[in-house]
């Protein structure tokens, strides 16, 4: 554990707190991809089934079990609470996110670190991880008007990611043999995805306007 890392977690943890914000103190969840969350609970239920097998540390579990929670909460309210799912743009919320699924699996089976199904599972999280962002962003960019915040949500996530090049680039100058290609490639990818909502929400914030992507 270092700072860059601990940054991380907490970014990412802060970017689901303030999705449950707006779901439970709203209730709603308009310009919310459920495309995006659904592929974010496949990541998370075969990122952390070494949770039933093996054990950390109680800050290592704790947080696998929070983000597993999390996310499907976030699935449940956005598909059967009534009033949060009045919310979900179902008509603009239309990219096919099942095709990326099948991808990663097979690249995953392909390009992994040891053949062995928590192995392979894992690996699929991290390249399913790496583009899972993308009905969220198509979403953004139909809609065009993102309220405060859904756009601190998504500033969140591309945070966390940055953080966790960070830790990489660290570990790598402090700890002899650290080499994790599949991992870096992964996320250098989704950071890069980030790209575009980036430079929109950094030039609202400069101009104190409000954030919107183009068409």
């Amino acid at each position: 554990m270092n700072i860059f890392r601990l940054a991380g977690d907490m970014t990412h943890l802060a970017s689901v707190l303030v999705l449950l914000l707006k779901i439970h103190t709203i209730k709603s969840c308009a310009g919310v991809s459920l495309k995006t969350q659904e592929l974010y609970v496949i990541v998370f239920a075969t990122r952390y089934l070494d949770i039933l097998t093996s054990f950390i540390s109680i800050y290592n579990t704790l947080m696998k079990l929070i983000f597993l929670g999390s996310s499907f909460s976030i699935v449940w309210y956005m598909r059967y609470h009534k009033a949060v799912h009045r919310t979900y743009d179902r008509e603009q919320d239309t990219f096919r996110h099942w095709f990326l699924v099948l991808p990663c699996l097979l690249l995953a089976l392909l390009i992994h670190s040891k053949f062995a199904i928590l192995e392979v599972l894992w690996t699929f999280s991290l390249y399913l991880e790496a583009v899972a962002i993308l009905p969220q962003l198509v979403l953004l960019q139909r809609t065009r008007n993102i309220d405060n915040l859904t756009g601190q949500y998504i500033f969140l996530l591309g945070g966390y990611r940055g953080f966790y090049i960070l830790n990489w680039i660290y570990r790598y100058f402090t700890e002899p043999h650290y080499v994790h290609w599949i991992t870096w490639i992964s996320g250098l990818v989704q950071t890069l995805l980030y790209a575009d909502f980036f430079y929109y929400y950094f030039l609202s914030w400069k101009n104190n306007k409000k954030l919107q992507l183009p068409a």
